[in-house]
């Protein structure tokens, strides 16, 4: 018999099998120290690294476990702190040398986000050129053309101004870039903010 406890992640509510939870409070320490020492970027930074770790593991656990109650084992841990990883991509944590993180199987999905990093105005051009894989110059000057044309390219512009969110943490622009939201990926976009 196993002890379970509750346990709050994410602002969501997760029952936990007891080694279970000593090993993700294991892993999230291991990572907030490593984070520290590689990354070297203000406290708050690091903080909105971590909010968004924990909330990408309660994305996958709820994707195991669903809503329905069922109890979080050591192995659904496990394999999420190997798909996660550490922020320099060394895989330390609960693993041996020879035991590398599972890669994804299937690439994630783009989403559409302004990119505000590499914005002229509002990173609406950026974000769409991202989006599509085009060059950014193509995307700004297809973008003029229809500014030039009439005032359709004026009022497409504000539209996706508004319509169109900024990706400001690091997950968002993971999502921006088609790239897996793992530890080593927050952590480079957590480093790209603090520039």
């Amino acid at each position: 018999m196993k002890k379970v406890l509750n346990i709050s992640l994410a602002n969501r509510s997760f029952a936990i099998e007891e080694d279970a939870y000593n090993r993700m409070r294991e892993y999230l320490e291991h990572f907030r120290t490593r984070l520290a020492s590689t990354s070297g970027t203000a406290f708050g930074q690091n903080s909105e690294v971590m909010e968004d770790l924990e909330s990408r593991i309660s994305e996958l656990l709820l994707q195991e476990v669903g809503t329905d109650g069922r109890v979080v084992g050591l192995d659904l841990v496990d394999r999420i702190t190997r798909q996660l990883g550490m922020p320099d991509g060394a895989p330390e944590f609960p693993y041996t040398d020879d035991a590398r993180p599972e890669p994804d199987q299937e690439k994630p999905r783009k989403k559409v986000y302004r990119d505000y990093d590499n914005r002229r105005i509002a990173g609406v051009c950026a974000g769409l050129a991202n989006y599509l894989d085009i060059d950014v110059v193509l995307a700004r000057a297809l973008m003029l053309v229809a500014l030039i044309a009439g005032t359709a390219g004026f009022w497409i512009y504000v539209i996706c101004w508004i319509a169109i969110p900024k990706a400001v943490t690091p997950t968002q622009k993971c999502e921006m870039n088609g790239l897996p939201v793992t530890a080593e990926n927050l952590a480079r976009y957590s480093k790209l903010q603090k520039k």
